[in-house]
């Protein structure tokens, strides 16, 4: 059903169900005190640090810092929107989730056409699940067991078979009602142009069903089981698909083990699954694209290690490089990443069937780190004895480290290059710092925050957006989100921040949130908003180039603070000439000033 919960429910959910069961489900809790302890979920530690309060329904890592309540939790370690942690946790009381605005006509129709969609490739799976089974799925079956899958593999990822027909499933469907024009925009028939005449896409094709993380069909693959091009299909761009952003085997992946560390991304499904036959649980595919900072984003909220796995050929390596490119803005304190090279002519999935698979995790276990594959790569073809080849090497590496966040990989990158090259790690420093600092000029001309208006609402919002200006709440953010050491230049005190600013309650919980972690990279502080209104927030500001010359930052966020501190109980012209005028109609006499006062508003409103 579609529509907005409303508040009021989710605080009536929250009073019902306790935070320990939920997180007790999921992480072994031990009773300390009035609260229970156990190892944190979110990072990596041998002595517990996280902490679930019984009494304040809240839960706290004083590791990392993740918190929040029953809610947040499921967001956080089950991986949900939040509509959907709202529906799990009121399934557990008995309550059915209202949605405001849900009688609104547009609403009904998206939220119709949303579960159309579902149904319809539900359908479509469960017709060629079917279809493997009988008589017609004879070389399909024969095609799997060839491969070494077993009955076991092929349930759990769902594999079926499209038929050698150009209509089968379009008959299938159209009997269930299902109109044409819906089966083509869910990617499951073809229309030609020439003559409008509409087929099935899929035909004589072993089918991989593509789940989301919720484990619903959302687009199809399927494996040719001639010689016909191409050799493999992917269902096209739908309302429910988007191959840039979804990754093969995810689904079944965190099926296996609720509590990844590491992901092996590979090419292709046949790989994924043979993997998995193999009881190697933990690979996922990129449907047809390099490997995105998108879909790293998306697995380093799940795993802290991510290995990519290449042929070792050129096309191989040049592979490599663009994820290389890609996971480089991901790789805040505590991530990892590694690159692991086959044999020319070898793949992940006859590689593990000629080893088994403890060779094949001996090989995982070895990969490359990600700096060790950087260095590689930057002096590949050149001769580091030679003076210019040096300089071009070290070139190289600065560049993949300036693209880094602020954290100790950087600082460890920059030292191993000292070493490496001869040249003083300062020298390096400075001139990352250089390269930083070019990248945000010319200096924003500073607007003075004497002239800029303070609590504004969705109208001004609108005129921010179009001109690109921010409020001065949102400047300190941005702040100190692209510096977080700004915080300790801030006032002890919080009465600065203006309550009325929609961004106040974001900009209060950073502070907090910087003051008791002492977080000092951009990327860590993001990550521990990811998920939430304030995440996304957070992340449109932190996008937003800083125009300021990283030195004079501190006094431009000083100059802020003041200027709202000075002007926080400032009224307006209009505020303040009808507060004067209750006060006169109450009956209070005013004082000689206050009537000047008024007399100078009256004039200047009436202007």
């Amino acid at each position: 059903m579609a529509g907005q919960i409303p508040q009021r429910f989710i605080d009536d959910l929250l009073a019902r169900v306790d935070v320990v069961e939920v997180v007790g489900e999921r992480v072994q809790l031990k009773k300390a005190g009035r609260n229970y302890s156990g190892l944190c979920p979110f990072h990596q530690e041998k002595t517990p640090s996280f902490t679930v309060s019984a009494d304040k329904q809240f839960y706290h890592c004083f590791g990392c810092g993740a918190h929040g309540n029953a809610l947040r939790f499921l967001m956080e370690y089950d991986k949900l929107r939040f509509p959907e942690a709202v529906d799990q946790l009121a399934s557990r009381v008995g309550l059915e989730v209202p949605r405001e605005g849900a009688d609104d006509p547009r609403a009904q129709a998206r939220e119709r056409k949303r579960q159309e969609g579902v149904n319809l490739l539900e359908l479509a799976a469960s017709f060629y699940r079917e279809r493997l089974k009988m008589s017609e799925g004879q070389a399909a079956r024969e095609y799997l067991a060839r491969r070494g899958l077993s009955e076991e593999v092929q349930r759990d990822f769902g594999i079926g078979y499209a038929p050698d027909d150009w209509e089968a499933l379009k008959r299938h469907l159209s009997a269930r009602d299902i109109v044409e024009a819906v089966q083509i925009e869910y990617g499951l028939l073809v229309q030609r142009e020439d003559t409008g005449r509409t087929y099935d896409r899929f035909r004589d094709r072993v089918v991989f069903p593509i789940r989301d993380v919720r484990g619903r069909t959302i687009a199809f693959g399927g494996r040719v089981l001639g010689d016909a091009k191409p050799k493999y299909l992917n269902s096209p761009e739908t309302p429910v698909f988007h191959k840039g952003r979804e990754l093969y085997g995810l689904f079944e992946a965190r099926q296996a083990n609720s509590r990844l560390e590491r992901v092996v991304i590979v090419e292709g499904y046949m790989d994924v699954v043979a993997l998995a036959q193999f009881g190697i649980r933990n690979a996922v595919a990129t449907l047809g694209t390099s490997t995105s900072e998108e879909h790293l984003a998306r697995l380093f909220r799940m795993v802290s290690e991510v290995v990519f796995c290449f042929d070792g050929d050129k096309a191989g390596r040049q592979a490599a490089s663009r994820a290389l490119e890609a996971v480089l803005p991901q790789m805040i304190d505590g991530r990892e990443a590694r690159f692991l090279f086959l044999p020319e002519g070898e793949d992940p999935d006859t590689l593990v069937r000629r080893e088994g698979r403890e060779a094949f995790e001996d090989r995982i276990t070895c990969a490359s780190p990600l700096s060790e594959f950087l260095f590689d790569q930057a002096a590949r073809g050149r001769d580091l004895a030679r003076v210019e080849d040096r300089e071009r090497f070290a070139s190289q590496v600065l560049k993949a480290a300036s693209r880094l966040p602020q954290g100790m990989l950087q600082t460890v990158l920059l030292g191993e290059l000292a070493r490496r090259t001869g040249v003083d790690q300062s020298r390096f420093e400075a001139l990352l710092a250089k390269e930083e600092s070019m990248a945000v000029t010319p200096a924003e001309p500073s607007v003075a925050p004497a002239q800029a208006p303070v609590g504004r609402g969705a109208a001004n919002d609108v005129q921010q957006a179009k001109s690109g200006s921010l409020g001065l709440v949102a400047r300190v953010i941005q702040l100190l989100v692209h510096e977080p050491s700004l915080v300790e230049r801030l006032p002890a005190e919080d009465d600065w921040c203006p309550e009325g600013d929609e961004d106040a309650a974001l900009c209060l919980e950073l502070v907090r949130l910087l003051r008791a972690g002492r977080y000092r990279s951009p990327q860590v502080v993001l990550a521990h908003f990811q998920g939430s209104a304030q995440g996304q927030r957070l992340a449109v500001l932190a996008r937003r180039e800083l125009l300021i010359p990283r030195d004079t930052r501190g006094k431009e966020l000083e100059g802020l603070v003041d200027y709202l501190q000075r002007h926080r109980q400032r009224q307006s012209p209009q505020e303040e000439f009808e507060a004067l005028l209750a006060r006169e109609r109450g009956g209070e006499r005013l004082p000689l000033e206050a009537r000047q006062r008024l007399q100078e508003l009256l004039v200047e409103l009436m202007r």
